[in-house]
């Protein structure tokens, strides 16, 4: 596989640090969606919920 990318013209050397920096983000998203879906439950009046349905 190395020999087919060294084809390309245009080549950027992957590190580790790529890979983890993507990670930290991909959790820090999940972390902050989980948050506010976890406040705004929270947060929620249950009888309002219950009316509506």
């Amino acid at each position: 596989m190395d020999r087919w990318l060294q084809d390309y013209a245009y080549r950027i050397s992957v590190g580790a640090g790529i890979f983890l920096s993507s990670l930290l983000v991909t959790f820090a998203v999940a972390a902050l969606t989980v948050g506010v879906q976890s406040v705004r439950a929270a947060l929620a009046n249950p009888i309002e919920s219950l009316g509506s349905e």
